[in-house]
């Protein structure tokens, strides 16, 4: 009975402080975790918001890039952190839908080690090969893998793209090979070369390279074709109605951070994606700006969770 009035009363002190803090918040710079390496979509993203959310709070938000295991790291690295809202982790599909399928022993649980803060965009993937390829679009790809002694290489940088192209394999009933890289840079230099066949990208990594002319674009897995790429064909319009992925990105907080601080964050974010030249800029790089209370982000992150689970599921069978 004393241990535990002695920890209630521990627990009583620990939630005052952590409001006492939230009413002053925030009072000294944010990091923000991207599990990313630099130049690829999730950096730019995050850069981007972090600049604007720095001025909205008059703190200093601070970009903290933490690659490898296929975001696994820096996502646990702010499953970690103090839940005191001065760490924040830039989500993105895979790290909390599909990482963990693949990583059994990764070191943080997508739905109960964070709180949902808030959704920033949400963008259709776009399939893109070097210029030299035979092919130019979906189905010209799966001539290609016919006529192929081994499978199609597909260039991956997230555990959500090595799925998306399994899916496409599963779908077009060819053989493929998932060929991970650590960042999208080194990826998408080496498809220029021609070292792999095909890559399934993000918008923002892939878009600089094809508007340089270096990389072609074959479709993208959306329903509706994307500004950035107007003439460029959804994967319905190529014959494959069923090759569907969309990519978001977002913000998450460490699980049991204040919900008035996870309120105050959801609206300064909110308010910076809701900017006309915030919005331009992301267009610019290929994404399409979305916004949500946290309620509605952390049921977007559990559907997510529960439909790329099954995917991955149907892969091992």
């Amino acid at each position: 009975m004393v241990i535990r009035r002695v920890f209630g009363f521990f627990a009583l002190l620990m939630c005052i402080s952590l409001t006492v803090q939230a009413q002053d918040y925030p009072s000294k710079a944010i990091q923000l975790i991207v599990p990313n390496g630099p130049g690829g979509g999730t950096d730019t993203f995050g850069r981007v918001i972090a600049q604007r959310l720095s001025e909205r709070l008059n703190q200093k938000v601070i970009v903290d890039n933490k690659p490898g295991a296929q975001a696994g790291i820096g996502t646990a690295f702010g499953a970690r952190a103090a839940p005191d809202g001065y760490t924040l982790t830039v989500a993105l599909t895979s790290s909390v839908a599909i990482t963990p399928f693949l990583i059994p022993n990764i070191e943080y649980d997508p739905i109960n080690d964070f709180v949902a803060v808030a959704i920033g965009v949400d963008q259709p993937f776009v399939v893109v090969t070097s210029t030299s390829s035979p092919f130019d679009d979906l189905q010209g790809l799966v001539a290609f893998a016919s006529k192929k002694n081994e499978p199609v290489s597909f260039a991956s940088t997230s555990s959500q793209t090595e799925l998306v192209g399994s899916l496409f394999g599963q779908i077009a009933q060819i053989k493929t090979l998932s060929v991970p890289y650590k960042n999208a840079s080194t990826a998408v230099i080496e498809l220029a070369r021609g070292d792999v066949d095909v890559m399934v990208a993000s918008l923002p990594s892939a878009m600089p390279l094809v508007n340089a002319g270096k990389l072609k674009a074959i479709a993208v897995t959306g329903t509706e074709r994307v500004p950035a790429l107007p003439k460029v064909n959804t994967s319905s319009e190529s014959g494959f109605p069923k090759f569907l992925a969309s990519s978001w990105y977002g913000f998450l907080a460490p699980k049991g951070t204040p919900d008035n601080v996870v309120k105050i964050l959801n609206s300064q974010i909110n308010f910076v994606l809701e900017m006309p030249e915030v919005q331009a800029t992301l267009l610019k790089a290929g994404m399409t700006v979305t916004t949500s209370s946290p309620e509605a982000f952390a049921a977007r992150i559990k559907a997510d969770y529960e439909v790329w689970g099954e995917v991955f599921r149907n892969q091992k069978k």
